[in-house]
């Protein structure tokens, strides 16, 4: 499990890698204007209707049923299902999209209620989500081909597809910005043309792996009604996760310009160890904790899910610190350049830094929830983030005012513990999990070394101040590099001396284990 966790976090790794050279990109040609602003709305609001339609609700319910019929009834019986379950993916999404198109006006007033005062921001944003958002048919049906692969153990298909999303982003500013308006225009058009790139890479590994999809008429069979009545509760779920997210879109567009993209850039870069660590331990741990639950393996799934809390929090409160600490000169030398000027770095490295105070709660709640979703249990989450949902609602038109974007950040992290800590207390008390010795011992251990790191940023940004603030960007990026890598080094010593991780267990993950 570990294996796969390293390797999925491994290419997500070098997606997000392409994902911040496509955002210094953006950054310099697009700045934190209107058009920024009118684009990076037309962004959100599909990967909105995905994370709903698709990734977290979607996946929640079809993996562990998708497992199941896989151990139980075989190969055909599992490619069966999906099928069906396609076909009724295919048809709500087509409805749904052409709905969507038609009153798109309509839809940019509710979502995006401030550009209404600023006619030509309104304009682009309907024009570029008109664009953007056949895109979500497309990496809807990319999540059902990932949950299929990642059930046969076939994680680098689904980690790899975001890569071609950042290329399609980066070839469309340089190749279509010459011949288009803007390049919020160009970015909207790679924003399409990435759905259709990561749904073909996978549907040739789907065939590779021998579990070619066929489009079927759609039909209400046992196992749709089945996955139905799984996905419902976790649909509702997922919702009022993306009207958190909603909220970031309604309420930002009501500050002064710049607000959304100061949000945007931070989450950006929050989002790396996100997805990195936390979606990497989800993807892995879920078909895992299926399979064993199915075989009455009910400790080696605690275990697991022991082991995956542990070393998702093991890499984040690292990043934490850093954003904390470092967040500044990350930002500036990263983003700061032609139209992207200091005020606006100021602003999105103190965004981050609100951020960063949830990030190891982020990262864990994808470990957390698995303990319900693997035992079909959609609904506990469902009432947990019902709660969590009106903190964050709340701290949120309480904190717009004094802290702008800020506070929404703040609001974010907030709703976010919240959300963990309700999580953990209730696995505990229904018995699905209990913090075992290694990972209590290891807790206090990991706030150590990440406290040493931060202390650590704290000195070195004195010393490398001069590489940080100079003009060349040579001089700047190796002056980030020598500030990470002065941080990594810390945390590595603290987490060897203090016992977090031992040589033994590094040498069992460098292993690899003979196939059958």
């Amino acid at each position: 499990m570990l294996r796969n966790i390293l390797s999925v976090g491994g290419l997500t790794l070098v997606s997000r890698v392409l994902g911040f050279l496509r955002d210094v990109l953006t950054a310099a040609l697009l700045g934190a204007g209107p058009v920024a602003d009118a684009f990076f709305v037309a962004f959100r609001l599909p990967n909105h209707f995905r994370a709903l339609f698709a990734e977290g609700a979607f996946n929640s319910a079809f993996v562990p049923l998708f497992s199941a019929k896989l151990v139980q009834d075989g190969r055909d019986a599992a490619r069966r299902f999906a099928e069906e379950v396609m076909a009724l993916l295919v048809v709500v999404q087509l409805v749904f999209l052409v709905v969507i198109l038609a009153i798109m006006p309509q839809f940019m007033t509710v979502f995006a209620p401030g550009f209404s005062d600023e006619p030509e921001k309104f304009r682009l944003a309907v024009l570029f989500t008109s664009i953007t958002f056949p895109y979500l048919l497309f990496i809807s049906l990319v999540s059902l081909q990932g949950g299929v692969l990642n059930s046969l153990g076939r994680f680098g298909g689904a980690a790899a597809a975001p890569i071609l999303m950042n290329l399609c982003l980066i070839a469309a500013m340089v190749v279509l910005s010459p011949l288009l308006p803007t390049v919020g225009h160009a970015l909207s058009w790679g924003v399409f043309a990435s759905g259709v790139a990561q749904f073909l890479y996978l549907y040739w590994d789907m065939n590779r792996a021998g579990m070619r999809l066929r489009l079927r008429l759609p039909r209400l069979t046992p196992d749709v009604k089945r996955f139905l009545t799984v996905l419902g509760p976790a649909a509702l779920g997922s919702g009022l996760t993306q009207i958190n997210l909603f909220v970031d879109t309604l309420v930002a567009s009501m500050l002064p310009t710049g607000s959304v993209s100061y949000l945007y850039y931070a989450d950006r870069l929050n989002q790396l160890p996100l997805g990195v660590i936390g979606i990497a331990v989800g993807t892995v741990l879920l078909p895992e904790m299926s399979r064993r639950i199915k075989g009455g393996d009910e400790p080696g799934a605690v275990e697991s899910q022991n082991r995956a809390v542990e070393l998702s929090l093991v890499l984040t409160l690292p990043a934490a610190a850093a954003f904390m600490v470092a967040g500044l000169p990350i930002v500036s030398v990263l983003f700061q350049h032609g139209a992207f000027g200091p005020s606006d770095a100021a602003q999105s490295a103190a965004t981050l830094q609100a951020y960063a105070f949830g990030l190891p709660a982020f990262v864990v709640i994808r470990s957390l929830v698995n303990g319900f979703y693997a035992r079909h249990d959609t609904v506990t989450p469902v009432r947990i983030a019902l709660a969590a949902t009106v903190v964050n609602v709340a701290l949120k038109l309480a904190l717009m005012g004094p802290l702008a974007q800020v506070g929404l950040a703040v609001a974010t992290s907030v709703s976010a513990w919240v959300n963990a800590g309700l999580l953990a207390w209730l696995l505990t008390r229904r018995g699905l999990f209990r913090a075992d010795a290694r990972l209590t011992r290891n807790l206090p251990r990991m706030a150590m070394a990440a406290v040493a790191m931060g202390v650590a940023l704290w000195a070195a940004q004195e010393r490398l101040s001069p590489w940080l603030t100079a003009h060349g960007l040579i001089e700047r990026l190796g002056g980030l590099v020598l500030l990470g890598a002065a941080g990594m080094l810390v945390y590595a010593v603290m987490a060897l001396v203090l016992g977090l991780v031992r040589r033994s267990d590094l040498g069992r993950i460098r292993r690899r284990r003979k196939p059958a």
